[in-house]
């Protein structure tokens, strides 16, 4: 904003007006809208008055005194570890500020059995978070490995998204279910290696690639599961990163290619003739816990694609709007997508991974790359509503890290997806998951019910009565 201030005032000049094309139009005509100028005036204006609001009830001095550093005296550490034992986890609750009601709400009589559950999952424990669990569904799925009518379970305080995904759903299956199939998997790790010179980084990249057979050796003597499916280099200056990506099985494989990642550095270090500066096992080219456009256009976890068919006259019916009028938001939100600088087009793939995630014992993190993806709807030749979602990046598994706990194992055994063999069936069911959930929340916009859902549902019916009473 700033610099288009600057150009309306250069643009007024002698010397601009003699050389630019424009200068047969009126020298008082300028090019940037009043506008702008106000926009910058205004964020000018709210800065300062909320520093202003800032200073309501201390002063600049208070403020910079509870800025200053601290007395050298700091509190305790926290005591016991990874231990998540009885003993460990009161001696914490002693350290910190709760009430009795707090300390009962995190650590009830009926959760201490599970404590050996939480062995080699947390660090520091006093307890654990309970959330609501609803079901959305049946949502029907014609998948290479997900086959049938599934009911999901989604954990989430938000209310209104359980209804909206089992709304979704219904429609789906109504329908005749939608199609969702695995494109591609596959883990990545990305090591860096410093050179001195950008000779020697090519140097080495063409060594690593020359010797990936061994690399993928070492990569396999740490799991039974693991493998070195591919290797690629990136060449930066004097910098190398090692694009290495792996299969995991049916682990979500973070941990796994994290160990195999290390090992292929060791073998490096031990046998390459050229000895890097130094090296990091990751140096964020991966695309962990982040949305790029580096996993958007490959994969990172399990790369899946779901389509339906409605029907017009089922959309009609069950959710109020038309094939036409969806095609019509999705190609405005497709171009309000692009101007956003958003990774995809996608409503809101996030709602549907971040509850199933936590419900079934996924990596919560992993929905920042996970919900990366396009959303695509348009009319078909018959007049009904040709729907696809496409996630590249779903980071799920069946077995390994949160799987195992009580709570989550239950909720992958409601689909008859916990354990081994199921990991590629449960990325298939997000994508029809991520699929219903974009049908139904479009539909709410365009049929104008979006708000009064949330309205019914979060506020109760008093509110939406009051509402509609004015």
């Amino acid at each position: 904003m700033l610099s288009a201030r600057l150009y309306a005032r250069r643009a007024r000049t002698p010397d601009m007006l003699y050389s630019n094309p424009l200068s047969k139009l009126d020298a008082r005509w300028n090019p940037i809208p009043a506008s702008w100028e106000r926009q910058v005036a205004s964020s000018e204006e709210r800065v300062a008055k909320f520093l202003k609001r800032l200073l309501e009830h201390r002063t600049a001095l208070e403020v910079a005194q509870s800025l200053s550093a601290p007395s050298p005296q700091h509190a305790s550490r926290i005591p016991g570890g990874s231990s998540v034992s009885l003993s460990a986890m009161n001696k914490r609750w002693d350290m910190i500020p709760h009430s009795a009601e707090g300390q009962r709400a995190l650590l009830p009589e009926d959760a201490k059995s599970e404590l050996a559950s939480y062995q080699n999952h947390i660090e520091n424990c006093i307890g654990a978070v309970r959330l609501p669990v609803g079901i959305a569904g049946p949502l029907r799925v014609r998948g290479m490995f997900a086959s049938g009518d599934y009911y999901v379970p989604l954990a989430t305080t938000e209310a209104a998204l359980v209804a909206s995904y089992s709304r979704g759903a219904q429609v789906i299956t109504e329908a005749g279910g939608c199609v969702s199939v695995l494109l591609n998997e596959g883990v990545s790790r990305t090591p860096g290696f410093a050179f001195r010179s950008l000779v020697s980084a090519g140097l080495f990249s063409l060594w690593c690639i020359d010797h990936s057979n061994e690399l993928k050796t070492a990569a396999a003597q740490t799991s039974a599961h693991a493998e070195l499916a591919d290797l690629g280099v990136a060449v930066e200056g004097n910098h190398v990163y090692l694009l290495l990506e792996f299969t995991t099985g049916d682990a979500s494989g973070q941990n796994m290619a994290t160990i195999a990642a290390q090992a292929v550095c060791n073998f490096i270090r031990e046998n390459s003739p050229l000895k890097p500066e130094y090296s990091f096992v990751e140096a964020n080219f991966s695309g962990d816990k982040k949305a790029t456009a580096h996993s958007f256009t490959t994969v990172r976890g399990k790369k899946v694609s779901a389509e339906v068919t409605l029907p017009a006259e089922l959309l009609e019916h069950r959710l109020h709007t038309t094939p036409k009028q969806l095609e019509q938001y999705w190609k405005m939100s497709a171009i309000g997508a692009i101007q956003s600088g958003s990774i995809g087009v996608q409503g809101h793939f996030a709602n549907a991974l971040a509850a199933l995630y936590i419900a079934c014992g996924q990596d919560p993190a992993c929905v920042a790359e996970s919900a990366v993806g396009v959303t695509r709807m348009e009319l078909d030749p018959q007049g009904d509503l040709y729907a696809s979602v496409t996630l590249p990046s779903i980071m799920v598994g069946t077995v390994g890290g949160g799987t195992a706990l009580p709570t989550q194992r239950a909720c992958l055994e409601i689909m008859g997806l916990a354990g081994a063999g199921h990991a590629r069936a449960l990325a298939e069911v997000c994508g029809a998951l991520a699929l219903a959930g974009e049908i139904s929340l479009t539909s709410a916009i365009c049929a104008n019910e979006f708000s009064r859902a949330h309205q019914k549902l979060a506020r109760g019916r008093q509110a939406l009565q009051n509402t509609d009473n004015g």
